[in-house]
Order: C-alpha cells, then sequence, then structure tokens
C-alpha cells in the first residue's frame, strides 16, 4: 500500500453564513437537480408536466442532500473518519468552526425542510411519495450515521446509484402523473450510474485515511485498480445505455446528442487514472458536471425531436 499522501494547507476561517454554506457544499447541488431535470422532460413529452410538481420535487431533492452532505460532515468528525490528514475541501465539525451539536440540528433542519416540502408532492400525487421521501431521508441520515452506515461498508456505491437514480427521476416524474414508465426507469438508471462516479473519484482520493477509519469503501476493500474500473463503467455505461434505448424504441433519436459528452467522460477517466490525492478534488466537480450535462442533454434531446 503506498504511503498516505500529504494533506493540503489549512482552509481559511469562514465566518458567519459561510460556514454554513461550506457545510451544504453548494457544488454538489448540480447532483440532485440533474434527476429533477430529467424526470420533468419525460413529463413533458408525456403530457403531464406540473410546475409546481416539478418546484417542490427541486426543494426536496436539494434539501435533502444539503442534508445528507451536513450530516455527513458530523458523522464522519463523530467516527474519526475526518482528521488533518483530509484531503477534500474542509469540513466545519473537523475544523472546529461549528459545534458538534450545532451541525447536527442543523441536518435535522435541513431533513425537516425536505419533508416539508415533500408534504405538497404527497397532496398532489398520493401516499407513495410518502413512504419515498421517508426512505430518501432516511438514506441520507444513514449514509454516514447509524451501527452499520453506508458509506462505511460498501454499500454505498449501490445507494447512490438507486436514489439518484430511480428514486429520484421517477419520483419526479410520478409526482406528475401518478404512473411510472419503464424508458424513465431505464434513463434514471443511466443517470445513477454517472452520479455514482461522483462518489468513486471522492473514495479513490480518501482511500488511505479510509483505512484509517475503519471505512470499507469498495475502493478499500478491491483497491485502486477496481475503483478506476467502477469510475470508468460508471461514466461510459449511461451512453451505452441511451444507444440501446434509442434502439430498441424506449427513447426519442434526440437523446443521441448525450453521445456528444463522450469525450468529457473519456477525458474525466484519463484524469482520474493520472491523479491521486487532493488532485482529485476538481474530478468531483467534473463528475457531478458530466452528471448534470447528461441530465440537459438528454432533456433537450428528447424535447427537441
Amino acid at each position: 500500500m503506498n504511503a498516505p499522501l500529504p494533506a493540503p494547507a489549512p482552509s481559511a476561517r469562514p465566518t458567519g453564513l459561510k460556514v454554513w454554506i461550506q457545510a451544504a457544499r453548494p457544488a454538489t447541488l448540480t447532483l440532485s437537480t440533474a434527476p429533477v431535470i430529467l424526470g420533468a422532460a419525460f413529463a413533458w413529452i408525456d403530457g403531464v408536466f406540473d410546475g409546481i410538481a416539478v418546484f417542490f420535487a427541486l426543494w426536496v431533492a436539494a434539501f435533502i442532500q444539503i442534508g445528507t452532505n451536513i450530516a455527513n460532515d458530523y458523522f464522519d468528525f463523530k467516527k474519526g473518519a475526518d482528521t488533518a490528514d483530509r484531503l477534500g475541501p474542509a469540513r466545519v465539525t473537523q475544523q472546529g468552526w461549528a459545534a458538534p451539536e450545532v451541525v447536527l440540528r442543523a441536518a435535522i433542519l435541513c431533513f425537516a425542510l425536505a419533508f416539508l416540502g415533500g408534504l405538497v408532492l404527497v397532496y398532489k400525487a398520493g401516499w407513495i411519495l410518502l413512504l419515498v421521501g421517508i426512505l430518501s431521508i432516511l438514506a441520507g441520515a444513514w449514509y454516514t450515521g447509524g451501527p452499520a452506515p453506508l458509506a462505511y461498508t460498501g454499500l454505498s456505491d449501490i445507494f447512490v446509484v438507486i436514489f439518484f437514480g430511480p428514486v429520484a427521476v421517477l419520483g419526479t416524474y410520478y409526482a406528475q402523473s401518478r404512473m411510472l414508465s419503464l424508458p424513465v426507469g431505464i434513463a434514471s438508471i443511466a443517470l445513477g450510474l454517472i452520479a455514482t462516479a461522483v462518489l468513486v473519484v471522492n473514495n479513490l482520493r480518501d482511500r488511505h485515511t479510509d483505512v484509517l477509519a475503519n471505512k470499507r469503501t469498495m475502493v478499500v476493500r478491491l483497491g485502486r485498480r477496481f475503483g478506476e474500473a467502477e469510475h470508468a463503467f460508471c461514466m461510459l455505461a449511461p451512453f451505452a445505455i441511451v444507444t440501446a434505448g434509442v434502439l430498441i424504441g424506449w427513447f426519442r433519436w434526440g437523446a443521441l446528442a448525450t453521445l456528444a459528452l463522450v469525450p468529457v467522460a473519456l477525458y474525466e477517466i484519463r484524469a482520474v487514472r493520472q491523479k491521486d490525492g487532493a488532485d482529485l478534488n476538481a474530478h468531483l466537480g467534473g463528475a457531478a458536471r458530466a452528471a448534470v450535462l447528461f441530465a440537459i442533454v438528454f432533456s433537450l434531446g428528447i424535447l427537441l425531436t
């Protein structure tokens, strides 16, 4: 095993609202908006688009994402995963910028706001969305919390595919149509895979410190080469899914516009293989941008053809 890489220089201490912006990690919010964009596009072409439902789907997705990020900040600190050797962006609890109990209350507040927004969707589309919302909030808290957190057992990869794919995309579509759709479900898996690439880059970057914290991610369990292969699969498989979906007739031919993003995926794959440690931070954003670009191009492709 390679020696741990040196930690980056300490971040300047933010004040006031900037502390909570740092904790919320706004750069990750593109991941929560991408599924809503795709679900709304399918609803539009199926003639069931509902702007109010889309607004509250964005509300719920954003606050679950922010709540999850803040909960991760708290639980990773408590479990010893966030130390002075952390290679990623600064965490507010570990840096001492906010007391742990305050950070936990902020996470609970965000989940509560997500739940309240979700009640509008329940009113519009029925009780099944109440179950979906509760499961999504629990998954956000369970990601790093509880006795067997997903991020510490190697199950997080699967859950990211599920919750950023079928749950979020189909949930958005169902909130408008009160129906499920096979094409929407297939498209959602493609998007969920790209979202999972973000997690894989994170796990590749943190694999040395994760070992010390007993955080048994798939990369820790199976090694860097597996992580690189998983990242490449998550970045490229969506294009194969789209191509097959067009040929089968699930998607309009305009969905093939997503193939224009293949060079972006190849660039990210190559960069992730060549870099390590804190140098991978830029490619967390690269994978997140790829996810939202995929959702936008896919959506425009099916809307305009």
